[in-house]
C-alpha cells in the first residue's frame, strides 16, 4: 500500500492526460508528414523545409502547418477517398462481370428456346457453355 499512497489519484489523472496529449500530438505529426509527402503542388525543397521545421520545432511546426494548410488537407483526403472508392467500384465491376454471370445467360437462352428462336439442342449447348465458363 505504500506505493498507492505515494502516487495520489490526481497524479494518476494528470499522467493519463499527459500521455493522451503526447499520443495525440504524435498522431497529428504523422498526419502532417503524410500530407506533406503526398502533396503534388509542393516542390521537393518545400517538403524538405517543412519536414525540418517540424523536426526542429515540433509543436510550432505542426501547428503552423495545420493553420496554413488545413483546408488543403481536407480536400486531399476527400480526393483520396473518392479515388479509392472509384478504384473499388471498378474492381467490383470487373470481378462481377457484365450480364449477371451464367444464370443470366441461361435465362436468355431459355427465353430464346421458349420463343422458338433456338432448338432444344442449341439451348443445351448454350447452357453447357454458360456453366463451363
Amino acid at each position: 500500500m505504500p506505493l498507492a499512497s505515494s502516487y495520489p489519484l490526481a497524479d494518476v489523472f494528470w499522467t493519463m492526460l499527459v500521455f493522451f496529449a503526447w499520443v495525440f500530438w504524435i498522431i497529428i505529426a504523422i498526419r502532417c508528414f503524410s500530407d506533406i509527402f503526398r502533396r503534388r503542388d509542393m516542390s521537393g525543397f518545400a517538403k524538405v523545409m517543412w519536414s525540418i521545421f517540424i523536426i526542429i520545432l515540433p509543436f510550432l511546426g505542426v501547428f503552423i502547418y495545420l493553420l496554413a494548410y488545413h483546408q488543403g488537407i481536407a480536400e486531399r483526403d476527400m480526393a483520396s477517398a473518392q479515388a479509392a472508392q472509384t478504384q473499388m467500384d471498378e474492381y467490383i465491376r470487373s470481378t462481377a462481370g457484365s450480364g449477371g454471370g451464367s444464370a443470366a445467360e441461361i435465362e436468355k437462352a431459355k427465353g430464346l428456346l421458349d420463343s422458338g428462336a433456338i432448338t432444344q439442342a442449341e439451348f443445351d449447348q448454350l447452357k453447357a457453355k454458360a456453366l463451363a465458363g
